[in-house]
This record gives structure tokens, C-alpha cells and sequence, in this order.
């Protein structure tokens, strides 16, 4: 187990900027960032949150090193 922070649904939630209620339905759909289940409760990786958002990132013109300079 890594030394970051863990969080409840609901600091993820605001880490992410998300409704708790949109995580629960990420949960059931097997959807969303990766989550840590201790019985009934449900606990998130701080490091496992930025990976998974990092991991949405879309390129633009603007931001990806292979399309700047094109037109």
C-alpha cells in the first residue's frame, strides 16, 4: 500500500470535482478511477485519482508536441 492519502467517496468526489453520486454509479458500472473496497467501505488512492485524470487528458493543436507547427 503506497504512503499517499486516502480518501472517502466524498473527497474524491471534491478532489474530482464530481458528485459522490456520479462515483457510485462509476462503481457500479466497473467505470472510473480504481477504488479500494475494507468490507462495506469504499476508500480511494489520492495517487490512483491524478493517474486516472492525467489519463483523460485530451490533446489540442496547442498542447501536443506533435501537432505544434502544423496547420
Amino acid at each position: 500500500m503506497s504512503g499517499t492519502k486516502k480518501l472517502t467517496p466524498e473527497e474524491a468526489a471534491a478532489f474530482l470535482g464530481v458528485k459522490s453520486s456520479t462515483l457510485a454509479a462509476w462503481r457500479h458500472k466497473k467505470k472510473g478511477p480504481r477504488y479500494a473496497k475494507l468490507g462495506s467501505k469504499v476508500m480511494y488512492d489520492q495517487n490512483d485519482l491524478e493517474t486516472w485524470f492525467f489519463s483523460r487528458s485530451v490533446y489540442t493543436k496547442d498542447t501536443a508536441p506533435q501537432l505544434r507547427g502544423r496547420k
